[in-house]
């Protein structure tokens, strides 16, 4: 990955792709979730911090085997059944977890269940032969293969279903005579005294990442199937390719969203809501009937009312507009209230920060704010108040009255007219070299 982050916690649609697959894991409801990890402990501690997971340490790292070895300790007393997975294939399902889980539990109760795929290019995948039944026959790395062994289309993902109470036990009969001298957890698949099975699954699901340009895929494939999941649900999108959410967006029915907008964390939509394009929303929350947008930013905090209206090059930070409350252009509403009704004419800027502190701007219901004001908090501007354009306005104003903050405007006549003809014989001069 060429980074100083742990690659696990690299994010997919906002999110580490680690905490992607614990999200899915925490579907199945464990008992227990053991993380293991090598170099940037510290990191992955501290993202998995409060989520019930064990960190369990490999040292040295000598293969997949012995990092899943390292989880003994931590799984010590457990007698169920144990996933194994990977926290850089972070889309797998919690449905196809369950899947692997009820196969190993099934009649013939394989000693353990490998999840595999058959991807478009098999390139250097290992191979699985197998059964009619799924019963596995051979494993076979790609480099081990055969003609006939490459030939085959069914792939190991690496991921399987094991249980805890053979394991370990597994895990000590296998050995690390190989090119790189590392013990290989497929190895306990093919050991002699009982069988394993493979269940299959898409190609997409197994998607690991290894370098940027393979996060970058796991990411188109991660936003495909969001935009799809989307407009199943009764959303509208004009553009779907153009349009990118994060893992927790959540949008209502009869939502409208047109191309070129991104969704950050933490956005809620409710239902009949237009959005319209080149808009940015994170953090917020935007009730039913509002409208947003062209070219609108609602950062984290922002809260739009019932109808209320957002328009192109309006930043809303930490502040709520009131039902019906429109804000249609060219403004910044930081740290603030807006009533319902109020009106923000364009240019209106709530001056919130002294390069210390945050102050707050609270303006009544059906207030009308002018256009070019400044409303430096902390400042209320009561309900039904008009401040005139072009004020900046460092008081309270009350209910109903007028707010005009200008200098007095004075008029020259003619004195435009003198300003030219100078202007014009200073030019002629100049271009004579007299000037």
């Amino acid at each position: 990955m060429k980074s100083s982050l742990h690659k696990v916690l690299h994010p997919v649609a906002g999110r580490p792709m680690l905490l992607h697959l614990l999200a899915s894991v925490a579907e199945l409801q464990p008992e227990r979730q053991v993380v293991v990890v090598g170099a940037g402990r510290d990191q992955v501690e501290k993202a998995v911090e409060g989520k019930g997971v064990v960190i369990a340490v490999q040292d040295r790292q000598l293969g997949t085997g012995h990092a899943v070895a390292q989880a003994h300790e931590a799984l010590a007393g457990f007698a169920g059944d144990v996933l194994i997975l990977y926290g850089d294939v972070p889309l797998v399902r919690a449905e196809t977890m369950r899947a692997m889980l009820d196969r190993l539990t099934r009649g013939d109760e394989p000693r353990a269940v490998v999840l595999g795929f058959r991807p478009d290019d098999t390139a250097a995948y290992g191979r699985i032969i197998a059964d009619g039944q799924g019963i596995i026959e051979r494993m076979v790395e790609y480099k081990d293969a055969s003609a006939d062994e490459r030939a085959v289309t069914l792939c190991n993902s690496g991921l399987m279903a094991v249980r805890s109470t053979d394991l370990f036990v597994l895990l000590d009969r296998i050995g690390n005579d190989n090119a790189a001298g590392e013990y290989y957890l497929p190895d306990i698949v093919m050991l002699p005294g009982a069988q394993s099975a493979v269940i299959e699954t898409d190609a997409w699901e197994v998607a690991g990442v290894n370098s940027r340009i393979e996060l970058a895929g796991v990411e188109v494939i991660w936003q495909a199937r969001r935009r799809t999941e989307a407009m199943r649900e009764g959303v509208t999108m004009i553009a779907p390719d153009t349009v990118f959410f994060a893992h927790d967006t959540v949008l209502g029915r009869d939502v409208v969203v047109e191309p070129n907008v991104v969704f950050g964390p933490g956005v809620r939509v409710a239902d009949d809501v237009v959005i319209h394009a080149f808009s940015h929303l994170e953090g917020a929350q935007v009730e039913s009937g509002a409208e947003i947008g062209p070219y609108a930013r609602l950062r984290p905090g922002a809260k739009i009312g019932s109808k209320a209206k957002v328009g192109n090059f309006v930043e809303i930070k930490k502040a709520e507009l009131g039902e019906g409350a429109k804000a249609n252009h060219l403004s910044y509403i930081g740290d603030a209230s807006v009533g319902a009704g109020a009106n923000i004419g364009a240019g209106t800027i709530t001056c919130n920060y002294d390069g210390f502190f945050k102050y707050r701007t609270e303006i009544g219901a059906g207030a009308f704010i002018g256009s070019n004001s400044a409303l430096v908090a902390p400042v209320k501007i009561g309900e039904g108040a008009i401040v005139g354009a072009g004020s900046t306005v460092t008081r309270n104003v009350d209910a109903d009255a007028l707010c005009l903050v200008r200098p007095a405007q004075d008029g020259k006549p003619g004195w435009a007219t003198r300003f030219r003809k100078k202007m014009q014989e200073r030019k002629a001069a100049k271009a004579k070299g007299t000037a």
